[in-house]
């Protein structure tokens, strides 16, 4: 269920109080997040807040092999602006022709992934394969960064 449609069917004061909830369940990954982010911070990155993505986007992080990482609500990004196309893992992998997606869709779908599954999220994502296409977590992210919906991965 997208974000829009959560809100037409929760009223906006429960839908605030769940985002909250979410954000103090996964605070543990948040810190490790912000920790990350900080050292990037003197290596030329910078942060800003993005409050459709409910996260702390350090932009220009200067280590890995490009894209982004979801920490709780932060977001480590390589490049400029997370508004970019990228392809999809699927795409990736071979597994088909799949049109680009923005990767800002993709990473908000983790955020949410995260807000639910607070501290089990990263054991769950490792244990179902880890950064591929195989994964669980990835194939729903690029799913609702496609249609806007179905972010759960089960």
């Amino acid at each position: 269920m997208n974000a829009a449609l959560a809100a037409r069917r929760v009223p906006r004061a429960v839908l605030r109080v769940l985002q909250g909830l979410g954000a103090v369940w996964t605070l543990p990954n948040t810190v490790a997040g912000l920790l990350l982010g900080v050292v990037g911070l003197a290596f030329g990155a910078h942060a800003h807040v993005r409050r459709r993505d409910l996260a702390l986007v350090f932009h220009r992080w200067p280590w890995g092999p490009g894209g982004a990482l979801t920490l709780g609500n932060v977001i480590l990004h390589t490049g400029d602006s997370l508004d970019s196309p990228c392809m999809t893992y699927a795409h990736h992998a071979g597994r088909g022709d799949e049109v680009p997606i923005l990767l800002a869709d993709h990473e908000r779908a983790h955020v949410f992934q995260y807000m639910v599954l607070g501290p089990l999220f990263l054991p769950l994502y490792l244990a179902c394969g880890g950064i591929s296409a195989r994964n669980r977590f990835e194939r729903a992210a690029d799913r609702y960064a496609r249609s806007g919906r179905d972010w759960w991965p089960w």
